[in-house]
This record gives structure tokens, sequence and C-alpha cells, in this order.
């Protein structure tokens, strides 16, 4: 079987080159999509995002991505990476309210601390639920940059304190997987997830 993953490039799509670099250091080979008929060519998909909850909603709408990626999705096995997880959510609470993709039964709120926001650099994850993604890393730590969190309490793979305050850093639904962290820029950690994700 053909073993393609797609990288969903829209608006704020964040850092894909380095992901893309990732992904093929693990063994993978990717493509970029840009249009929606590249989103029925490839195995398995990887959700990106770096900014705002709303303006990811409606770069995916402007890009005429959304509709077939929600369809998509369901399909392949799918996975958000930081603002990519969150926006599989139901709502998000920033800047107004935002509807998400709807594929984990959550909403995204502000981090509510009394620390500095974002939440940056590297951090443990305490896994909870093991699962196939996240096989041999259980205790490893990943980079962080964030200042919104996933609420969420049926999908919860792996939670990470930051001051007292334990936020969901992973998430699955089925074959959709989400990560709060950047595998990307986590150096070996972020490599074997990757690995873990092109052997799903």
């Amino acid at each position: 079987m053909s073993n393609l993953i797609g990288i969903v490039n829209y608006g704020i799509a964040g850092n894909i080159h380095s992901i893309k670099k990732a992904i093929e250091k693990a063994g993978g080979k990717v493509l970029i999509i840009d249009k929606k008929e590249d989103l029925k060519k490839v195995d398995k998909i990887v959700i990106p995002g770096v900014g705002s909850f709303n303006d990811a909603m409606n770069e995916l709408k402007k890009d005429d991505l959304m509709e077939t990626l929600i369809e998509e999705i369901e399909e392949k096995p799918t996975l958000g990476i930081c603002l990519g997880m969150q926006i599989l959510s139901t709502l998000g609470f920033e800047y107004g309210k935002t509807k998400g993709l709807s594929k984990i039964d959550a909403e995204v709120k502000p981090i509510l601390v009394d620390a500095k926001v974002p939440h940056m650099g590297f951090n443990k994850i305490n896994v909870i639920k093991t699962n196939k993604l996240l096989s041999g890393l259980e205790n490893e730590e990943f980079y962080f940059m964030h200042s919104y969190e996933v609420v969420n309490y049926t999908n919860i793979v792996s939670l990470t304190d930051y001051v007292g305050h334990n936020f969901v850093s992973s998430i699955q639904r089925d074959n959709i997987y989400g990560v709060q962290f950047h595998p990307e820029k986590s150096r070996e950690a972020g490599i074997k997830l990757f690995k873990n994700f092109v052997e799903l």
C-alpha cells in the first residue's frame, strides 16, 4: 500500500517545511495539500497550525478545503498538531465563538494560570491511555507553544502539567489523533512520533 502523507497547507499552517522534513526523516512520503482534490490522493492527513482558531477556520473555508477535509478525516489516519489539534474540537473561544471541525467533543479555551502565557518550551507528557502514536514516548518531553487548551473529557491520551495546571496534551478518537505540542520541534522524540504515525 502506498503511504502518502498529506500536510494541509492553509493560510496559517505554520511551519510546513519543518513538518515535511521531520516526516521524511521518519520515513514518510509527503504531499503538500493546496487544494481539495489533493486530499483524495493521500493515505494520511496532517493538519498543522499556528495562530488563532478563528483565522484557521476562516482560511479553510476561503481555500475551499473545509468540506472535503471533514469527509476525508473520517476515512484516513489524521494528526492535528497544535492549532491543528484545537480545530478538531467543536468550539473555539478565541476572538469570539467559532465552530470547529467537530471531530472531537471538546472546546478550546484560554489557559488560565498564575504564570506566563503562552506556555512555551519543553515539557513532559503524562500518558494516561496508551496508543500507537505515543508508543515508546511515554516519558518524553516535547516542545510546546500555546495560549489556549483543549477542554475534553472523553478522548484524552496524555496530560501535561504547567505550574500545577494539568492540560490535555494529546487526544485520540478512532483514527483521529491530536497533539498540543510541536513534534517537528521536539528533536528525536518528535521524529519517533512521526515514525509511529507513518507506521499506523
